[in-house]
């Protein structure tokens, strides 16, 4: 269970991401998680959308630079350790995170946390062979 994810190169200026949100809000597009991590120079804006197809659609044609690639979200527990234990996991099977970051269900006691790894396929089974929960793209909305 992958889930699609946008990813944005920006450049890091006032006004960059604002231009980026609004481009999107504008096309209807709903945004369930995001991620920003920049440098002085860049940024890179990653989202989980509700329609990857327009939402890569319009950034182009603002002329962002746009990719998407594949992700995982994994349901933890809201309490001290989950994570750990999630982590721990995937470690022992030798896989590794490339990037990770999450949010939180506001109608359960629980965070989602969205992972890139490097062989996702693997960490998938991995992860429900452990009990962790993976969720689909059906679930995020």
């Amino acid at each position: 269970m992958k889930i699609k994810q946008i990813s944005i190169f920006m450049e890091n200026r006032s006004g960059r991401l604002a231009n980026i949100l609004t481009t999107l809000g504008d096309a209807g597009v709903n945004i369930r998680a995001m991620s920003l991590a920049d440098t002085s120079d860049f940024g890179i804006l990653r989202l989980i959308v509700s329609d990857i197809d327009r939402a890569s659609e319009v950034l182009r044609d603002k002329k962002f630079t746009v990719r998407t690639s594949e992700v995982i979200a994994v349901e933890a527990e809201d309490t001290p350790g989950a994570l750990a234990a999630i982590l721990r996991s995937v470690e022992k099977a030798g896989i590794n995170v490339e990037y990770m970051y999450s949010f939180m269900q506001k109608t359960m006691d629980s965070a989602v946390i969205i992972f890139r790894f490097e062989d996702p396929d693997r960490a998938v089974e991995v992860l429900k062979t452990n009990g962790i929960p993976v969720i689909g793209s059906h679930e995020m909305w």
